[in-house]
């Protein structure tokens, strides 16, 4: 009779155990889960409207207004009155994006339409935009439309430029989007005039890039200047479109240096440039006469024995004329100072050893800027004000972890969305001075159904006692007394910054795939990476692949360490810099990884472009040493492990010649190598074969990390 009710119980429970088990995810869950089956639909489209305290959003196909100070809210407008109001007829099946032209007036583009809308009536204005139409960009108040064709400049339907030569450009962004540069087209604050930039790219060497989708295959011709080669020419205009003249400021020479932060005051009648030379070690901040282009004065100079790096224009404090905030790492740290047109430091804002990461708006009514920051921790990002008058600073949200957030125009409220190891999303409405706060939108975990594997925060020093931030991901149903393969993510190169406190805890849900897959996943932000100051992202100038090969020895140090470590069994793996990471390490301590999988990799520093080569190593003429040691073709004889190199045909940031070159090298040396292409791709592979990509890279691992 016992055992009857043993077995009773025995069938009733397994479909409860069943129900109970975990899953694991698949690798197109694993690649792009995070952006399409496991992404929280949070707030879309969140934005304040101009000169106003309303807030707006996308839900269930109505765009939504909500008035923070009342609470009250209204559907602004639907897709089917959108769509029969323009199209009539249900031409778009989703919101566009809708862009805010000023207080009550907004717009979007629709293929070659640019439709603009009104919150005070059922009015549309369409606006036709030539076939080709790029970079569109509407201007405050007069609404006049820039944009570019090719390589020329239009305004509504006037060419402004007409350049012949296609290697001649304008309107469009320069200097291969260094500095911080991400547009050519800058209307004044009132929206009368317009500043460009215009690029000749006459005299830097072709390069070619293969088109194997064509029939035959073609060749297309790009710019692209290497390392201590000849750079480009840059040079900023002013359009007056009421004279329909034309004004080039007047920078002077040397011709190849670099022109950034370009800002308008707001009167419109000068242009700030931050003019960079080409060695990328002095800076001025100048002004110019924007009706003659004539030099008006140098504000002040910056100088670093390495290099300066200005990323950010000038922001005006509110209804001033003559103080803005500029952004300096003058003292090792990024942060805020406030400067008068004189070129006078009137004080500096921020200060500490952490760096300023965004500056989102300010309160007027309190003199107060608005920014975020890394102040708690290099792995965070959260929200502060600072009063410009005494330096008084508050933090405005209350929750650790790593936040967005986007201020009102008057600075007196935020929207905060943010997630951290804990909470996958929550989006709040918060008053700056800190009275009320409202939970919009929160999602704990929507993983809960899938088998996570533990992950441990781990704190490495560096050689001179700087801390380095990692993470290990221990395989699920881990057993202490196994040993187990591992495989270590870098990417370790400047201007990025692996880990936060952010969703998912591991950083990466192909990380989970791996541990779920009986590997231990290890990851580590080591000296030059961002986030963290001068000091610690500079430790590599001049010799990159050392610095950053030293740290991460010191997670192959502790991985080793641990007693369930398979020390034989250990993978490396890493795109673009991390590529090149891969790859070194490789060649360079052949004994430690058995197996590295490199992808996009720099293989000559020297064929790398110019901006961002010659700030971190100078050029090699400068600097051949430095070059020398970090060129890998010269290593290929020191491979000892498994590689697999992966590049896209199409890539143009580092392009496809390095493996190629690289690959000759292993086949004069007979060192064996294994070696995958994706026709058609630039430098990262996206889209659905991102699958097959990280399926590929699985495989590899498995075929030689597995027992």
């Amino acid at each position: 009779m016992r055992l009857r009710s043993i077995i009773l119980f025995a069938i009733i429970a397994m479909p409860s155990l069943a129900f109970a088990q975990k899953k694991n995810f698949t690798i197109t869950e694993a690649t792009n889960g995070m952006a399409t089956t496991f992404a929280p639909k949070g707030i879309k489209q969140a934005s304040w409207e101009p000169q106003t305290n309303n807030f707006f959003q996308v839900s269930d196909n109505n765009w939504v207004s909500t008035n923070v100070a009342s609470g009250a809210s209204n559907i602004v407008l639907t897709l089917k009155k959108l769509n029969q109001s323009l199209f009539g007829k249900d031409s778009l099946k989703s919101f566009p994006m809708l862009t805010w032209a000023s207080k009550d007036q907004f717009y979007f583009n629709s293929g070659n339409q640019l439709n603009f809308g009104n919150l005070n009536n059922d009015e549309w204005q369409k606006n036709a935009l030539p076939d080709g139409a790029e970079n569109i960009f509407v201007a405050p108040s007069t609404n006049y439309i820039a944009y570019t064709i090719d390589n020329n400049l239009w305004l509504n339907h006037m060419k402004v430029t007409d350049d012949a030569d296609k290697n001649v450009v304008n309107g469009k962004s320069v200097h291969r989007e260094e500095f911080g540069i991400d547009k050519g087209i800058f209307f004044s604050p009132k929206g009368n005039l317009l500043a460009y930039y215009r690029m000749d790219q006459t005299m830097v060497n072709d390069y070619p890039i293969i088109d194997w989708g064509a029939m035959p295959a073609k060749v297309n011709m790009i710019k692209y200047p290497m390392a201590g080669d000849t750079s480009h020419e840059v040079s900023v205009w002013v359009y007056n479109p009421t004279t329909q003249s034309k004004v080039r400021i007047k920078t002077g020479t040397p011709l190849d240096k670099y022109l950034t932060c370009v800002t308008w005051s707001p009167d419109e009648k000068y242009i700030f440039i931050a003019i960079l030379n080409r060695e990328q070690n002095h800076l001025r901040l100048n002004k110019y006469d924007a009706a003659t282009g004539e030099k008006v004065s140098t504000l002040f100079e910056e100088s670093n024995n390495k290099y300066v790096q200005p990323q950010h224009e000038l922001s005006f404090l509110p209804n001033s004329n003559d103080q803005f905030i500029w952004w300096s790492q003058r003292d090792g740290f990024m942060h805020l100072y406030l400067f008068n047109t004189d070129g006078k430091l009137i004080r500096q804002l921020t200060k500490g050893d952490w760096v300023v990461n965004e500056l989102l708006g300010f309160n007027e009514a309190q003199n107060e800027i608005i920014f975020s920051s890394s102040k708690e921790s290099p792995m965070e990002k959260n929200s502060y004000s600072v009063n410009w008058t005494n330096g008084k600073m508050r933090r405005l949200d209350k929750d650790n972890g790593y936040h967005n957030a986007v201020a009102s125009t008057d600075g007196q409220y935020l929207f905060d969305s943010y997630s951290s190891v804990n909470v996958q999303k929550q989006c709040m409405l918060l008053r700056t001075d800190g009275m009320d706060a409202k939970t919009l939108f929160y999602e704990k975990d929507n993983l809960v159904g899938y088998d996570r594997p533990e992950v441990k925060d781990v704190t490495l020093k560096a050689s001179d006692g700087t801390p380095l931030y990692g993470k290990l991901i221990l395989p699920t149903h881990f057993n202490a007394n196994k040993k187990y393969p591992v495989i270590v993510y870098l990417y370790n190169g400047p201007n990025v910054q692996l880990l936060h406190n952010s969703f998912p805890a591991s950083g990466n849900l192909w990380y989970e795939y791996m541990a779920q897959r009986g590997y231990i996943v290890f990851t580590m932000d080591g000296r030059g990476s961002s986030n963290r100051g001068l000091k610690f992202e500079q430790a590599t100038f001049g010799k990159l692949g050392t610095v950053e090969l030293e740290d991460q020895l010191k997670g192959v140090e502790y991985l080793k360490s641990l007693p369930y470590v398979d020390g034989s069994r250990m993978g490396i793996h890493g795109w673009s810099f991390g590529g090149f990471m891969t790859t070194s390490m490789m060649l360079r301590y052949p004994d430690v990884f058995k197996v590295g999988v490199a992808g996009g990799p720099v293989m000559d520093w020297k064929m790398y472009e110019v901006m961002y080569t010659e700030r971190y190593m100078n050029t090699p003429q400068e600097n051949p040493k430095g070059y020398e040691d970090a060129n890998l073709l010269t290593k290929t004889k020191n491979l000892k492990g498994k590689l697999l190199l992966i590049h896209g045909t199409d890539d143009n940031v580092v392009v496809w010649q390095h493996s190629i070159n690289f690959i000759k090298n292993c086949v004069d040396n007979n060192i064996p190598i294994d070696y995958f292409v994706y026709p058609g791709h630039e430098h990262n592979v996206r889209g659905k074969n991102r699958v097959h990509l990280m399926q590929k890279i699985t495989d590899y691992f498995d075929l030689y990390l597995k027992p």
